[in-house]
C-alpha cells in the first residue's frame, strides 16, 4: 500500500486534478494527459493519486538531471514505499564500431557507476518482492535486459531451517555473478568464515550472515554495511543476482548450439562473396566467445548473444525493466512533449552503428536484436499511461481523446509571470540594466538567444562589465550542467546564457527575469511550446517577469501572451477567492544526480586526485552518463569570463601533469561526443600510458 506523508494538503488545482485522474484509471481510461504550469505541484498530484490507487508505477523521464530530481521528490513524499531510481549506470561509454574507411576496429570501452548500479538493481528487486513500487526511470529503461522469469530463477531463497549444505550455496552465489572475497569484500561479494557465510548484497548497503549448522541454516541476520551492527533477523531472505545478465548454465550450454550454427551460416555466406576475411575474423571471435561462456560462463560482450541466450525468435522485441512490471502497472510519462519524440528516435540510432559491425564480420546478424525498443514495441508494453507537460504535443492529445486534465491554479498562489515585449533595437543593453537591477533585489536571471555562438559572445562581454554570468550550451554535460544551476541557486553567480537548455524542469525559485532576444524569430526555439516553457522558468517566484525582444508580435508570441494572461485571470480570482497572498517558496536542496551517482562536492574525483569545486565540476563531468546519445559526453575548461576554451592538444607546454592529462581527457571526450572513435580510442590510450609510466 502507498502510504503518502506530507504537511501539504492538495489545494488550488491540485484537489480536481487528483479526482479526475484517479476516476480516469477507475473507468479504464488508458491513456490521460496532466496539463500542469510549471510550480503548480504535478509531483504531489501525482504521489496522491498513487496513494489511492494502489498500483505500481514507472515514471518515465527524458534525461538524468529530471529523472533525479523527480527521484528525490517522489521519496519525499512516499519514504515508506519502494521508490526506485533506475538510469544508465556508464560513467562513460565508447561504444564497439567500426571505421571502414581507415578499417580500424574499435572496442567497446566503459566504466560503471556502482553507486547507480545498486539503484538498478534494487529497483527490479522491489518489483519481484512487492507491490508498492515507483521506479522513475531514464529512457534507459528500453534497453535489453535479463528476461523477468530467468532472473527470478537465479534468485537464491534462504529459509531459516532449511536443508542446505554451505558449498551449495557459495556455488550457487558464484553462479549469481558474486565473487569470493575473504579479506575486505565488497557490494556484490561474499565473506566465508567456517559456517558462516557473509553475503554483501548487489542492490543494498548491507550483507547477510548466514549461519550453518551442519547442513541446515541456523540463522539469518542483516547486518549494517559500516557498523556490522544487526539490523533484523529475518526467517527468511532473498538473495538476487549480483548482475542483470545473468543465465543457467543449462540455457547458456543450448544457446551456444544456436550461436555455432548461426556463425557457420554467416561464414559460408561471406565465403561465397569472397570476403574471406570477414569470415575468418567471425570464426575467430564467435569461437572464442563461445569457449569463453562454456569455461567461465561469461565472455565480454555477451549481450550481443541476448536473442540466443534469451530463447528469443529472430527480429523479436528485447525483455527489459518494463517486464518486471505487473500488467496493471501505471506508465508516468514526464515533459512528454519531449520524451515521446526521444523514444520514437532511439531505435534507428542504434542499429545504424551495429549494421557496420555485422558487415564487416565483428558481430552476428543476432547482434542487431541486442538493442532499445522500437516505439511500437514500447507502445505495447504500457499500461495506463498518464502524459505529464505544460505544453503537451499532438501525439499525447490524440491519444487521451479529451481526458486531458488541467492543474493551472498553484496553491502558493503565484501568478504567471507577466510577459512584455520590447523593440529589437538596443535588446543588450536594455537586457544588461535589467540584470543589474534583478541582482540588486537578490534575483537570479536566464537569458534566452539563438545561438551557441552569440550565447558565448554575450556571456563574454556580460563577464566584461563586471557582471557575474556562466552559459549553458548543448555541449556542457548533465553533471556540470547540474552544479552550475546549483550555484545559481547558491548564488555564486547571477546569470546564465543558454540557449534552449532553459526550459522543462529547472526549478529555481530565485529565477525572477526571464529575458528572451529575438523573440520573433520563428523556429523551433521560438515556438509556441518553446516560449511557454521557457517564460516557465520565471513562475516559480512571486517577482518574476518576462521579457520578449522581437519589433513583430509572432503568432507563438501572442500564444504565450494570451495563454499567460489567461491563467493569471485564474489565478488572481482564485487568490482574492482564498484570501491567498502569492509568496515565493524556497525549497530546501533535494539531491541532485550528482548526489545520486556519488559525485558529491568534497568527495574524491574518480581519478583521486584532489581539486578546487570548478575543477571538481569538471572532473564530475568527464564521468557522467551518456545515454541518451550512447557516446561520451563534453568536458571544457572554463576561462575567468566563463567562456569555454578549446586547446589543441599539441598545445600543452607550460601545463603540469594532472592539467595535461585533464585537457587530453577533454579532447577525448570531444572526439567520442562528435562520433570519431578512432580519434578518441588513440586519446584514451595515450592517456593510459602516461599515467601507467607515472605509477597514476
Amino acid at each position: 500500500m502507498f502510504e503518502l506523508v506530507s504537511e501539504y494538503k492538495a489545494a488550488g488545482d491540485q484537489p480536481q486534478a487528483i479526482r479526475e485522474l484517479v476516476h480516469g484509471l477507475h473507468e479504464g481510461r488508458r491513456y490521460q494527459t496532466l496539463l500542469g504550469v510549471t510550480g503548480s505541484g504535478k509531483t504531489f498530484t501525482l504521489a496522491n493519486v498513487l496513494a489511492r490507487v494502489n498500483r505500481p508505477a514507472l515514471v518515465l523521464s527524458h534525461n538524468k538531471t529530471l529523472a533525479a530530481q523527480l527521484y528525490s521528490e517522489f521519496k519525499s513524499f512516499l519514504p515508506n514505499n519502494a521508490v526506485e531510481y533506475f538510469i544508465s549506470y556508464y560513467d562513460y561509454y565508447l561504444p564497439e564500431s567500426y571505421i571502414p574507411q581507415t578499417d580500424t576496429y574499435i572496442a567497446k570501452d566503459a566504466s560503471i557507476n556502482e553507486n547507480i548500479e545498486r539503484l538498478r538493481l534494487s529497483a527490479t528487486a522491489s518489483l519481484l518482492e512487492r507491490r508498492d513500487v515507483m521506479a522513475v526511470a531514464s529512457v534507459s529503461c528500453i534497453y535489453g535486459l535479463t528476461a523477468r522469469e530467468d532472473y527470478e530463477e537465479m534468485c537464491i531463497p534462504l529459509n531459516v531451517g532449511m536443508t542446505l549444505d554451505r558449498d551449495d550455496l557459495l556455488r550457487k552465489l558464484v553462479e549469481v555473478q558474486f565473487e569470493r572475497n575473504d579479506t575486505a569484500p565488497e557490494r556484490g561479494q561474499f565473506r566465508v568464515r567456517g559456517d558462516c557465510v557473509e553475503i554483501y548484497l548487489a542492490q543494498k548497503e548491507e550483507y547477510v550472515r548466514v549461519e550453518f549448522w551442519g547442513d541446515s541454516v541456523d540463522s539469518i541476520s542483516r547486518c549494517e554495511l559500516l557498523t556490522g551492527r544487526v539490523k533484523s533477523r529475518p526467517d527468511h531472505v532473498m538473495i538476487f543476482p549480483a548482475r542483470h545478465f545473468v543465465m543457467p548454465q543449462e540455457r547458456i550450454n543450448a544457446a551456444m548450439d544456436g550461436i555455432l550454427a548461426e556463425m557457420r551460416t554467416q561464414v559460408r555466406m561471406f565465403e561465397s562473396q569472397g570476403k574471406l576475411v570477414e569470415a575468418q575474423r567471425l570464426y575467430q571471435r564467435v569461437n572464442y566467445d563461445v569457449e569463453m561462456m562454456r569455461e567461465i560462463g561469461y565472455c565480454a560482450g555477451i549481450e550481443n548473444y541476448s536473442r540466443h541466450l534469451g530463447g528469443r525468435a529472430p527480429g523479436s522485441r528485447p525483455f527489459c525493466l518494463l517486464d518486471f512490471f505487473p500488467k496493471d502497472y501505471i506508465m508516468i510519462i514526464d515533459e512528454s512533449h519531449v520524451t515521446i519524440p526521444q523514444l520514437q528516435a532511439m531505435y534507428k540510432a542504434d542499429r545504424n552503428r551495429k549494421q557496420t559491425l555485422v558487415d564487416h564480420g565483428f558481430r552476428l546478424p543476432s547482434a542487431l536484436d541486442n538493442r532499445p525498443l522500437k516505439f511500437e514495441e514500447f507502445q505495447s508494453l504500457l499500461g495506463d499511461v498518464i502524459f505529464v507537460s505544460a505544453t503537451p504535443g499532438k501525439y499525447e492529445l490524440e491519444l487521451s481523446e479529451g481526458q486531458v486534465v488541467e492543474q493551472v491554479v498553484r496553491p502558493t498562489g503565484l501568478l504567471d509571470p507577466p510577459v512584455e515585449v520590447r523593440k529589437l533595437e538596443g535588446q543588450v543593453d536594455d537586457v544588461i540594466e535589467e540584470i543589474r537591477k534583478c541582482t540588486e533585489s537578490g534575483g537570479r536571471s536566464l537569458v534566452a538567444t539563438l545561438t551557441k555562438k552569440s550565447a558565448e559572445r554575450l556571456s563574454d562581454y556580460l563577464c566584461e562589465l563586471g557582471l557575474r554570468v556562466k552559459y549553458l550550451h548543448s555541449e556542457i554535460d548533465v553533471i556540470e550542467r547540474v552544479r552550475i544551476l546549483s550555484e545559481l541557486k547558491r548564488g555564486d553567480f547571477d546569470c546564465i546564457v543558454g540557449i534552449n537548455l532553459l526550459r522543462e524542469g529547472i526549478d529555481l525559485p530565485e529565477i525572477k527575469l526571464v529575458a528572451i532576444l529575438d523573440a520573433d524569430k520563428e523556429g523551433f526555439l521560438r515556438s509556441s511550446r518553446s516560449l511557454i516553457q521557457v517564460a516557465g522558468r520565471a513562475a516559480r517566484n512571486a517577482e518574476g517577469k518576462v521579457i520578449l525582444y522581437g519589433d513583430v508580435v509572432t503568432d507563438s508570441m501572442k500564444s504565450l501572451i494570451d495563454t499567460t494572461e489567461e491563467r493569471r485571470k485564474r489565478q488572481a480570482e482564485y487568490n482574492e477567492k482564498h484570501h491567498i497572498t502569492p509568496r515565493t517558496i524556497i525549497k530546501a536542496e533535494r539531491e541532485t544526480i550528482t548526489d545520486v551517482m556519488g559525485l558529491s562536492s568534497g568527495t574524491e574525483s574518480p581519478s583521486k586526485v584532489t581539486y578546487s569545486n570548478r575543477e571538481f565540476e569538471e572532473e564530475a563531468a568527464a564521468f557522467a552518463v551518456k545515454e541518451e546519445r550512447a557516446a561520451y559526453g563534453s568536458v571544457k575548461k572554463r576561462t575567468k569570463k566563463g567562456k569555454v576554451a578549446r586547446a589543441d592538444s599539441k598545445n600543452l607546454e607550460g601545463l603540469d601533469f594532472e592539467e595535461i592529462i585533464a585537457e587530453l581527457e577533454r579532447e577525448m571526450l570531444e572526439a567520442a561526443d562528435n562520433l570519431e572513435f578512432e580519434r578518441a580510442a588513440q586519446l584514451r590510450d595515450r592517456i593510459r600510458s602516461m599515467t601507467d609510466q607515472t605509477g597514476g
